[in-house]
Parts: structure tokens; C-alpha cells; sequence
């Protein structure tokens, strides 16, 4: 796709985005009681912010022209910002972090898939060089440790000469046998078919009778083939079957890569003159109209002294640099305009943002002649712009200083007025007191490893095992299907399972977003940390390497049993989470997992771990959640698949998000088989019925799954295929050692979940008692009394 097409698409979505943000406000006003009704007009603003998200992120990520990106950019931010604070009403609203929007896609005539959300491929590109250094860091201190076994994929484990050599020996045997056995196969089918020519020679007269034979035998063949043939083709007609080199990469998708290569080369190369134009742009600015700016501010300000002289009868006071000088004076009817001009009713952080990108892009670009700019390299008058004004403002301040001195002259010789140093020395003596108040706060704030480089307490907690290497995985590994019937199952009061695509929406926004774009994090609806409860098997650790991964995150494992042990004693426990912490936000973004995270919240902690200490971090992870600031790109991740052994307030108070993963179903079953087998491998024929194994293996998860799929795809299987094609049969043989993920077990964590603060409240929501609620607060002020009597008799 040319430039011309990019910058096409982007005008379009910047129009769509601009109707979307004159609708917004009229909506959003309009007081509503209709749960149903508020419900799908936030949902439907949230389905096109999406739609103008996915073409916003595909045209930052393939326009060359640098100060486009930069507005495109802003907007991009913004439009990302407003989808959460969007899905946050909605969790709100309907007290459920899953929500389905069939009926708004029908009448969008919008397919699932155009929901699915991209994750923004710059939360990469911006810092590849940086995750690549990184990598060689952690990969050579590793390497000098010695705790990288990442190259070994099996453990080797040395035997004695001897019993190498005999093993050999059996080997050799072996395959000696295997040929002697096929030579003497090959004698004997010799010999076999000599006999039967010489008894079957002397019957065989009629060469009438065999021509009709062999021609019957090739008749029913060529029909076999020639119906096959039809069936396949009316399959791919009906669209039951893709078409022929349906998976195989075209040429026209490779020639589109190298464009995109291309393409992101010459981003860069406009990106570096953009850069340097910048400065020489500047500076030449500064030779040619320096004097000049400055002569006129000058001009400027002595009109306003003898404005204020013939208004008042005295001169003004010069306004102090911390009040912005000069510039305040003639800045005050700019400033009132722009409070009347704001709309007060949106409750959005986002908002005006998107709404100056538009304006921006309707004064600049929607009519602008570019005809002369066929390459897309950057706009010489836009920067001249852009840096006279940066240019002033640092000539105001040289100005400032020169016209406080004129001023004191003119109040000498005209007024006779003196100043009063009293009032300067009250001024100063503040400053002081202040500056003593800085002082003592930052005093509080011990820094436990003040003498320590970053780069030693990386190395430190990399040798320890607590900062470790994510594995390489993206978020579109983790397969799965849309689920088409939740907004039915809702009517008739049926409470769906998620889907497994569902999660990984949740997963984009609430860990990748955040994580990757500074801009959103600090003012999106924040989420300090995330729990994942779900069954064995179902991708939960998965799930935290590709939030890693997709973001660039350092990865800290703060599990019970990767701590066991070290940096013992309160001291030493406050030494590792200060190292992690301080590491975590001076290398941001970054994710600190908790696998199996109800241990550390233990109701009763086993005898066997007791030696473990598994509730070390208990009392310390509250304290931490509320030390995160909205501009630590940190997120906790905790994984469990036994929530229910965990105190459910304590464990509900540190985990801000929680999402259920629930084992696949059939959809998702089906999908899953095919991808996988095909991963690995394997070739999908009609002989191998995908349909049949994804019923059989009900209840079973994408972890039994890929087992037996690598078990049953051995090299010498994936050899034999030619020959003979996969079967259901094989792969449900390897199932049947594997204990599948039952039905109560699912109803277990349903259970849980429902008794989790936003599982209350969604029950609550959908029974509709008032006076439920009521006893329900009733007994929290009982549960409060009687905690209250405890803490008094208590002498701690």
C-alpha cells in the first residue's frame, strides 16, 4: 500500500473519529435509567473506538511522514486511553469483567474477529535496541553463573564407557537383523511369485477376459478419484474446506513484507532528519529573527508599563518568574476563552486530548497542499513554527530580566518610589522554611541500597533467580474461539463461561496497554495487579510470558517457592523486595509473577511447607500496591489453580483484578486441535475427523492437548504421513492416561469466584433484592464490631 493510500485511511478515520467525538458528549448527558439501554450505548461507542483504533495503529505504524506520526501518535494514546475508561464503565455498570455484544455486531454488521483488539506493534519498535541489550546482559550473566540450561533441551547424564560401548553393540545388532530380515523377505517373494507364474501360466488363455479385468480395476479407480475430486471442490465452494495453498504464504504477502521493511527503514531514516532539523532549524532561527523577537517583546512590554501608568498612575509590578514572567500578561484573554470553550461534562481524561489531535489535524493537514512533498520527509514550516515559539519564550526570559531593571529605573527617576527589602527578606526566609520542609520528607524515604549501581542489583537478583528470562511467546499463540451466544444466555438469566479469546482481550487491556504505552498508564483507570485463576493447564503462565514479551517487561518471580530461603529474617525480606522494586521501576515496564499465589495467603499452611515459609509476603504486598504511582509501569501477576485454600478478603484485597480462565470449549477445542497439529507437523486430511476429537476431549485442556500431540507427532510419524495419514484414533489412544478437567472442579472455581467482591455483587445485580443487600450490611457491621472487641482484647 502506497502513502497516498496510508494518509487516504488516515483522513478517513480521523473524520470518523471527529463524528464520534461530537456524538459522545450528546449521549453520555442524557440521564438514562434503562440499565440495557445505557449498556449498549457504551458498548457501541467502545466497538467503534476500536474500529478507529485498528486502523489508527495499522496507519502510525506504516505512514513515513514524522510530524503526522506525532499527532497520529497523541491520538492513537488517546483513543486507547478512552477504550478503557470505557470498558471500566461497563465492569462497572454490568459488575462483570466479561461482556458480549452479538446484537450490537449485528446491527454493526461487524464480525467478532473486527473486535479483537492489536496490540500496538511501536510498544516494541520504539525500544528494540534497548530489550536487545538487555537480553545479552541477562543472557552473559546467566551464562557466567552458570543457571542457563535454556540451550539444553534434554538433561544429560553421563554413563560409563563400558555400558556406552554395549549399548552401541545392541544398536548395530539390531539394525544388522532389521536388513538380514528384509534381505531374506525380498528372496522369498521372489521365489513366491516364480511359482505362482509357472501354475498360473498354463490357465491364462482368454486375453479378451483380462483386458476387461485390468480395464474394470482402472474404470472404478479414475471414477473414485474423479467423485473425490467433485466433493472436494463443492466443499471449497460451500466453504466447508479452504481452498488449495490456502496456508501456503503467496507471493503477494511476501512482496507486502519487504514493502513494510522498506517502509519502517525510511521511517527512520525521516525520523533522524526530522531530529536534526529540529536543532539546525533553531539555530538558524535564532541568527536571523532572534533580534528581532526580542525588540519586539521589549516594545510589547513598555507599551504595557505606560498603559498601566496612564490607567492607574503608577507603574505595575513585574510579574516573578515562577508566575511565567511576562508571558502571563498577555495570556490571561487566551486562558478565559479556553475554560469557556471546555466541556465540563465528560468525566474522560482522554477526551480533550483526542479533541485537540482533531483540531490539530482540521488547522494543519485536512486541506494542506502536499502535492510538492512526494517523499514524505518532514515540513520546514511547520518546525519554524513550532521552534519560534520555543524561541520566544527563551528570550522572554533574558527579556524579563532586562526590562525588571528598566522598570526599577523608570520608578526611581519618575515615581520616587523605593523598594521594600523587608518584604524580599520575608520571601527568602519562606523559601528557606520550605526548603527545610523538602528536606525532611526526603529524609523518611530511606533508600536501602543508596551506595548500590542499578547494574549490580540486576545482576544480583538475576544470580538469585528473582529477575528471570520470559520465554518468547505472543499473546496470538494462546488459541482460542469467540463465544457467539453470551447475550443470549444473559436473556434467559444463564451466567456464560468465558471464551478463551475473551481472557485474552482482558490480557490486552489491562496488562499490555498499560504496560506499554506511558501515556495511557498514567491516566487510565489504574491496574496495579492481576490474578489468573484457572485450572491446570489452560495457559495461565503462558499468559504472563506473553504480557512480557508483547511489552518488553523484565519478568521477577516472586513465587513462595523460588523465595524459600532467600534473603532470610525481616531485614533480608526488606532487602529483596526494595532490590526487586527499585530494579522493577528503574527498568519499567515490568511484571512481578506470583505463581501459585494461594499459598502465600494460606487459610492453614501445610506441615510439609511450613519449612518454606510461604506467607512471607502476606503482609507486604498490600503495603507495596499502595507504594505503586500511577507512573510505575509495574504490574503484579498472580497465577493460581487452588484459589480456594486462600483467605478469600486478604487474597481479594491485593489482587485489584481478577479473571477467571476456564478450560476450553468445543469452539475453542476445535480450533486448538487443528493449529496445534499443524505447529507441530502434522497434515490435516479428510482422513483425520478434527470435529470428532474436539467432541471426545471434553473437559480436557490446551496442555493435554499439546502433550499428546507432540507425543503422537514423533520425526518418524511425521515421515510416514505420505503414506499414511493421521486418524482420531491415534491421538484419543494418547488421551486416555490423562485426567480431564471435570465438571465440578469447573463449578468450583464458579463457586469461588462468587464469592470474590465484584462475583458478590454481580450475584447481587442479578437476583435484584434491596433487601439482600441490606442484611448484607447488616452483617459486615457485625463482622466490624466483633473484629473492633478482638483488637481490644488483643495486646498486640
Amino acid at each position: 500500500m502506497s502513502n497516498t493510500m496510508y494518509n487516504k485511511m488516515w483522513h478517513q478515520t480521523q473524520e470518523a473519529l471527529g463524528a464520534l467525538l461530537d456524538k459522545e458528549p450528546q449521549k453520555m448527558v442524557e440521564p438514562q435509567r434503562n440499565q440495557v439501554f445505557i449498556f449498549q450505548t457504551l458498548a457501541t461507542f467502545y466497538i467503534k473506538y476500536v474500529q478507529i483504533f485498528r486502523n489508527l495503529e495499522n496507519v502510525y505504524d506504516q505512514i513515513v511522514h514524522p510530524q503526522k506520526r506525532i499527532l497520529i501518535r497523541k491520538v492513537l494514546d488517546g483513543v486507547m486511553g478512552r477504550i478503557l475508561e470505557l470498558k471500566n464503565e461497563m465492569v462497572e455498570l454490568e459488575l462483570t469483567e466479561f461482556h458480549y455484544f452479538d446484537d450490537i455486531l449485528q446491527d454493526l454488521k461487524l464480525a467478532p474477529q473486527q473486535l479483537d483488539i492489536p496490540i500496538p506493534k511501536y510498544f516494541l519498535k520504539e525500544k528494540l535496541e534497548v530489550i536487545k541489550g538487555r537480553e545479552k546482559i541477562l543472557a552473559q550473566i546467566l551464562a557466567d553463573s552458570g543457571i542457563d540450561t535454556s540451550d539444553m533441551k534434554y538433561p544429560v547424564k553421563s554413563i560409563p564407557l563400558d555400558q556406552a560401548v554395549k549399548l552401541i553393540q545392541i544398536a548395530e545388532r539390531a539394525r544388522q537383523g532389521r536388513l538380514r530380515a528384509l534381505f531374506m523377505k525380498q528372496i522369498y517373494l521372489q521365489e513366491y511369485r516364480a511359482k505362482q507364474s509357472k501354475t498360473l501360466g498354463k490357465k491364462v488363455t482368454d486375453t479378451w477376459a483380462a483386458a476387461l479385468c485390468i480395464q474394470k480395476v482402472w474404470r472404478r479407480f479414475r471414477q473414485c478419484k474423479k467423485t473425490e475430486k467433485l466433493r472436494e471442490e463443492e466443499m471449497i465452494f460451500l466453504g466447508m474446506n479452504p481452498p488449495p495453498l490456502f496456508n501456503e504464504v503467496s507471493a503477494t504477502v511476501i512482496q507486502a513484507e519487504k514493502v513494510d521493511r522498506l517502509r519502517n527503514e525510511v521511517q527512520m531514516k525521516h525520523e533522524e532528519d526530522y531530529r536534526e532539523a529540529l536543532v539546525t532549524i533553531k539555530n538558524d532561527l535564532k541568527l536571523i529573527e532572534g533580534l528581532d523577537i526580542k525588540e519586539n517583546l521589549q516594545d510589547q512590554i513598555r507599551h504595557w508599563f505606560i498603559e498601566c501608568r496612564n490607567l492607574t498612575g503608577t507603574f505595575p509590578d513585574y510579574p516573578d518568574i515562577e508566575e511565567g514572567g511576562s508571558a502571563i500578561i498577555f495570556s490571561n484573554k487566551t486562558i478565559q476563552q479556553e475554560e469557556d470553550e471546555k466541556w465540563k461534562m465528560s468525566p474522560s481524561l482522554f477526551l480533550p486530548a483526542m479533541k485537540e489531535g482533531c483540531n490539530a489535524y482540521k488547522e494543519i493537514w485536512m486541506n494542506k497542499d502536499e502535492s510538492w512533498n512526494f517523499s514524505q520527509d518532514f515540513d520546514p514550516e511547520l518546525i519554524k513554527e513550532e521552534k519560534r515559539k520555543e524561541l520566544e519564550s527563551e528570550i522572554r526570559v533574558q527579556v524579563d530580566e532586562l526590562m525588571r531593571q528598566e522598570l526599577k529605573n523608570l520608578k526611581l527617576a519618575v515615581d520616587r518610589e523605593r523598594e521594600h527589602p523587608a518584604k524580599v527578606g520575608k520571601k527568602k526566609k519562606k523559601k528557606g522554611k520550605k526548603g527545610k520542609k523538602k528536606e525532611k520528607k526526603t529524609k523518611k524515604d530511606k533508600d536501602l541500597t543508596a551506595d548500590r549501581t542499578i547494574e549490580s542489583l540486576y545482576k544480583e537478583l538475576v544470580e538469585e533467580g528473582l529477575l528471570i528470562r520470559a520465554l518468547k511467546v505472543n499473546l496470538s499463540d494462546y488459541i482460542g474461539e469467540y463465544s457467539y451466544l453470551g447475550t443470549t444466555l444473559r436473556q434467559v438469566s444463564i451466567e456464560p463461561m468465558p471464551s478463551l479469546l475473551d481472557v485474552r482481550q482482558l490480557i490486552t487491556l489491562y496488562g499490555i496497554w498499560p504496560l506499554g504505552s506511558a501515556a495511557v498508564h498514567e491516566k487510565a483507570p489504574l491496574v496495579k495487579s492481576l490474578l489468573l485463576a484457572g485450572p491446570s493447564g489452560v495457559g495461565k503462565k503462558m499468559l504472563v510470558h506473553a504480557i512480557c514479551t508483547e511489552t518488553g517487561a523484565n519478568l521477577f518471580n516472586l513465587s513462595s517457592s523460588n523465595i524459600a530461603g532467600k534473603y532470610p529474617g525481616k531485614n533480608g525480606l526488606q532487602m529483596m523486595l526494595h532490590a526487586v522494586f527499585k530494579v522493577a521501576r528503574q527498568l519499567q515496564p515490568s511484571v512481578v509473577w506470583i505463581e501459585d499465589t494461594e499459598k502465600t495467603f494460606y487459610k492453614k499452611v501445610p506441615n510439609a511447607e511450613k519449612m518454606n515459609e510461604p506467607k512471607r509476603l502476606k503482609r507486604h504486598l498490600p503495603q507495596i500496591l499502595k507504594l505503586l504511582k500511577p507512573d510505575d509501569r509495574i504490574l503484579i501477576v498472580g497465577t493460581t489453580r487452588r484459589p480456594f485454600d486462600a483467605e478469600l478478603q486478604s487474597f481479594c484485597k491485593v489482587y485489584q483484578k481478577i479473571i477467571l480462565v476456564p478450560r476450553p470449549d468445543y469452539a475453542s477445542r476445535y480450533v486448538l486441535w487443528k493449529q496445534i497439529i499443524e505447529r507441530n507437523g502434522g497434515v490435516l486430511t479428510s482422513a483425520l475427523n478434527v470435529s470428532c476429537l474436539a467432541k471426545v476431549t471434553d473437559g480436557f485442556t490446551q496442555g493435554h492437548i499439546v502433550k499428546v500431540v507432540k507425543a503422537v507427532l514423533t520425526d518418524q510419524r511425521i515421515r510416514r504421513q505420505i503414506h499414511k495419514p493421521l486418524t482420531a484414533v491415534e491421538f484419543i489412544t494418547a488421551m486416555t492416561s490423562m485426567n480431564p478437567v471435570y465438571k465440578e472442579e469447573e463449578e468450583s472455581f464458579k463457586n469461588w469466584y462468587a464469592k470474590t467482591p465484584l462475583g458478590k455483587k454481580r450475584a447481587l445485580a442479578i437476583t435484584g433484592g434491596s433487601t439482600e443487600k441490606a442484611k448484607d450490611k447488616g452483617k459486615r457491621k457485625e463482622k466490624k464490631e466483633k473484629k473492633a472487641k478482638k483488637e481490644k482484647v488483643m495486646p498486640f
